[in-house]
């Protein structure tokens, strides 16, 4: 192994034509894939510009519905009070609020789920 380590070291080093190739091969390598600045990382740098640029866009699109909708709150005191009553309950003093929530069906669900294969269970074994 070692000799024909030798062997192709001698042929490249007679070789005038074969240095400069080999030179010029392992500078396109290295340029290509090996380096900081190599052609692979300006790839992927492109890459996340443009993966950037669709979330400013989506960012600018909604930021503008956003400002829209100061627009509109400034403009509707209405607008106001209904966000008010549905985010956040408030009311007004002669009000009652009821809230209709299906959050028990959902947990009387799911107990009957754990119990039947807590029952599946002890049944196999």
């Amino acid at each position: 192994m070692k000799e024909l380590f030798k062997k192709i070291w001698l042929f490249i080093k007679v070789s005038t034509w074969l240095k400069y190739t080999v030179v010029a091969v392992f500078a396109v390598v290295f340029i290509g894939f090996v380096d900081e600045n190599s052609v692979w990382s300006h790839f992927r740098n492109e890459q996340t510009i443009s993966d950037l640029e669709e979330e400013i866009e989506k960012y600018e699109a909604e930021h503008k519905q956003n400002q829209q909708r100061i627009r509109e709150l400034d403009k509707d005191p209405k607008a106001i009070e209904k966000i008010a009553r549905e985010r956040y309950f408030m009311k007004a003093d002669d009000e009652d609020i009821f809230i209709l929530s299906d959050d028990l069906e959902k947990e009387e669900d799911e107990k009957e789920e754990n119990h039947n294969t807590t029952t599946q269970h002890e049944a196999t074994e």
